[in-house]
């Protein structure tokens, strides 16, 4: 046998050993299983992972962006007329939210934590001086009083003179600064004089700046990578009592923060809201690209705020039983202390046009009141978040208080927030660092076949070489090559993951 003939065989040997390993382990997906099992371990809220820390102090800026309707024609209202607004805003703030009094519980498989916030004014994001900037609105302490549904009618008519002995009407002019940290409010510091169990002080983040919403466990992962930060308890409680189903008071999902890793886009992800009083579930609707990184958008569906009549799920949102308003709306009384506050999109997206037509002023729109979550699949990892949520009031005719007599019942909308957070650019450069080892590892098996199909290129020249004079020999051998290249093309195609479509527009 001549030294031709024997690297023709050798090589064919080593061709055919890298082609059937590299199609076995593509096949068997044993990289891909060895990476998916070291981020299963990998994502757990311990101190020895790599995302503890993060999860501990998140590196991405959170931006809340307050935007306020401002009551053009509060008069025409009281006299039984549509109310006009304006939006004005927004008032920027940075949010810190660093964890605090970590504690890990029940051999490491939970962790306690409080999660205080502070915000600082960013005048640069900002449309004015919210200390300086006044606005016409509803005074909230006013309504409240006004809801005295279990007192008489005579017992309302004296509240409602004193009020107005106060001076005290249903629209107020304040700055942007009192309605939101708080002012002392007159007809609360007569009842704070009373009750001294009563805050003579009000504002819609009174006593908000540097305190907490609750104190937490969650699940770490240790367990089981799909419980990875999910809430256990909350307060203490591992349900709430406010509604009327027990599946309305379950407590599901995380708190936004991080979700488990390999997630696919046809399940449901959870969320607890403390600050919506419920649980509420977003679904895949495409995929995206951030700075770089591959990423999956989610975003609550319109059946979250969906009227049970068209989602019977939705019933036991409806407090008392029966007591239900319509699409788009979420009354939150229950854990407002009675308060008529209801809760929606802004602009009321996605909510029944009675609503939207009640107000001149608004307009709702997907792109600027959708509330999204940009999660890059493989780590879990959010990328982009946009939570968007309004607070409204309900006015109504209320017996023993004339002022209200004319006005038509009405869910006012006060204010809504954009509260949004974008991976920083160190962070997205280790994520897109990360995301490259991966790939590389997950796709180490194609590089043995590539090896093997360039050796296979090698084994054709030998080959034609060592057979010169017959060419329909070589012709046929190259076929079967080229063949072979195109399985190899298919196979590449049915083991990799589709391009993703870029999102050009930011949060």
């Amino acid at each position: 046998m001549t030294r031709r003939s024997c690297a023709i065989y050798a090589t064919g040997i080593v061709c055919a050993h890298l082609l059937i390993l590299g199609i076995a382990l593509i096949v068997a997906q044993v990289f891909q299983t060895m990476i998916h099992s070291r981020l299963k371990k990998e994502m757990t809220l311990t101190e020895k992972s790599q995302v503890f820390e993060s999860w501990k102090n998140p590196p991405p800026p959170v931006y809340m962006e307050y935007y306020f309707f401002n009551v053009t024609n509060p008069e025409v209202f009281l006299k039984g007329g549509k109310a006009s607004v304006k939006q004005i805003g927004p008032y920027t703030y940075r949010e810190y939210r660093p964890r605090e009094n970590v504690t890990f519980l029940e051999n490491g498989t939970k962790v306690y934590a409080l999660n205080p916030k502070s915000f600082v004014f960013v005048p640069e994001k900002s449309a004015g001086n919210p200390e300086v900037d006044v606005l016409v609105t509803v005074n909230i302490p006013y309504a409240v009083m006004s809801e005295l549904n279990s007192y008489s009618f005579f017992l309302r008519s004296l509240v409602s003179i004193y009020m107005n002995s106060l001076g005290i009407e249903l629209f107020m002019n304040r700055t942007v600064h009192e309605i939101l940290w708080g002012f002392k409010d007159p007809l609360l510091t007569k009842i704070h004089s009373m009750k001294p169990e009563v805050d003579e002080y009000f504002g819609l983040m009174w006593k908000k700046n540097g305190t907490h919403e609750g104190e937490f466990v969650f699940h770490t992962g240790e367990e089981n990578y799909l419980d990875y930060g999910k809430i256990d308890t909350w307060n203490g409680l591992s349900k709430m009592s406010w509604w009327s189903s027990n599946q309305s008071n379950m407590i599901n999902g995380t708190d936004g923060a991080v979700f488990h890793p390999l997630i696919n886009r046809n399940e449901l992800l959870y969320i607890f809201a403390a600050d919506l009083c419920r649980s509420i579930h977003l679904s895949y609707v495409k995929d995206v690209e951030v700075k770089g990184i591959q990423a999956y958008r989610f975003a609550p569906p319109s059946d979250v705020l969906m009227s049970p009549k068209d989602n019977p799920t939705n019933e036991g949102f409806c407090v008392p039983a029966g007591d239900c308003l319509g699409t788009g709306v979420l009354k939150v009384s229950v854990c407002r202390e009675g308060a008529p506050i209801v809760v929606s999109f802004p602009h009321f997206y996605q909510a029944d046009p009675m609503y939207i037509n009640a107000v001149d002023g608004l307009s709702p729109n997907k792109e600027e009141h959708e509330t999204y979550l940009d999660l890059q699949p493989t780590t879990g990892v959010p990328i982009r978040a946009c939570k968007r949520a309004q607070l409204n009031i309900i006015l109504k005719r209320v017996p023993g208080f004339p002022k209200t007599k004319y006005i038509n019942e009405t869910i006012f909308p006060i204010m809504f927030v954009n509260e949004t957070a974008t991976i920083d650019d160190d962070s997205a450069s280790q994520m897109r660092t990360l995301l490259l080892i991966v790939t590389l590892a997950s796709n180490f098996p194609l590089l043995i076949v590539g090896m093997g199909i360039i050796l296979l290129l090698v084994l054709v020249v030998l080959f034609c070489r060592n057979r010169q004079k017959k060419v329909g020999t070589c012709f046929q051998v190259f076929t079967w090559v080229l063949f072979v290249f195109f399985c190899m093309i298919l196979l590449f195609n049915a083991f990799t993951t589709p391009g993703l479509t870029p999102e050009p527009r930011a949060c």
